[in-house]
């Protein structure tokens, strides 16, 4: 995650660092770019250069989360997916950030409690997920604002999604499409075996959401965050994390809350 510095560079308008994913086609395109353009460490930047996937993005903005330097993100896509990156090109950078379009992404917030009693919170991007642990069938109970609403879920998992991930696990629970800037969270569950005809709620962004695991010794459960797991929880807690804001720009013609609308009418 440190920023490269360039070697024979032109100059842009901000000052921007370079973070890269491990792969070969990630690494081989940062070190081209680091001969064209200058950079500067993480801290010091105006905007980040992402060069990855979508599963890197995630990756590099948590690593802002934790460090309390959250700056705008250009990602380009040098992954398989990159639903939130822009297209992958060597030429005219800074032109390319003059005309991006931004767009605001508020994360979830996770406070999970684990069977033994210890602590842990952490933001989620995409989603929120709870799943089962073993063959066993999790049985959870959902609470919305302090008011249960599914006494027992009996399911692989539930999850909870932003808008801008709900196009990501979300949908492959069959959860529903969020447009960006509606204001809502999704909640989904995976694989429910009781309620039978349960298929999910779409919840305003206020909402304060509560899992309690019913049997968490015999049906232990796991709680994500994005890519960041904590196991035997007994109880969590999602909700808006109001506080916080990220930035992700994107290409004028590759823009992310077009490409969210466009997923309701894929084949």
């Amino acid at each position: 995650m440190n920023g490269v510095r360039g070697r024979d560079t032109r100059r842009t308008e901000s000052r921007l660092a370079l973070v890269a994913s491990p792969t070969p086609a990630a690494q081989q395109a940062a070190a081209t770019f680091a001969q064209r353009y200058e950079f500067v460490p993480l801290d010091e930047a105006d905007i980040v250069i992402a060069l990855g996937g979508d599963g890197f993005l995630l990756q590099t903005l948590h690593t802002m989360l934790d460090r309390h330097r959250i700056k705008p993100v250009f990602g380009m896509n040098l992954g398989t997916v990159g639903f939130l990156m822009n297209e992958w090109r060597m030429d005219a950078l800074d032109e390319r950030l003059a005309r991006a379009r931004r767009f605001s992404v508020t994360p979830l917030r996770m406070e999970a409690e684990t069977v033994d009693g210890e602590s842990f919170s952490s933001a989620a991007i995409n989603e929120v997920s709870l799943l089962r642990e073993t063959r066993q069938t999790a049985w959870i109970e959902v609470s919305v604002d302090g008011r249960v609403v599914l006494p027992e879920l009996v399911c692989d998992g539930v999850l909870a999604a932003t808008a801008a991930g709900s196009t990501a696990y979300n949908l492959s629970a069959q959860g529903p499409i969020l447009p960006l800037g509606s204001g809502l969270v999704a909640l989904t569950p995976i694989s429910a075996f009781r309620p039978r005809r349960w298929r999910g709620a779409i919840l305003p962004e206020s909402a304060k959401i509560s899992f309690r695991v019913l049997d968490p010794v015999k049906r232990p459960v796991s709680a994500v965050a994005d890519q960041r797991e904590v196991r035997d929880v007994a109880l969590v807690r999602v909700g808006i994390d109001r506080a916080t804001c990220l930035s992700l720009l994107f290409d004028p013609d590759h823009a992310l809350d077009d490409r969210i609308t466009m997923e309701q009418f894929a084949v």
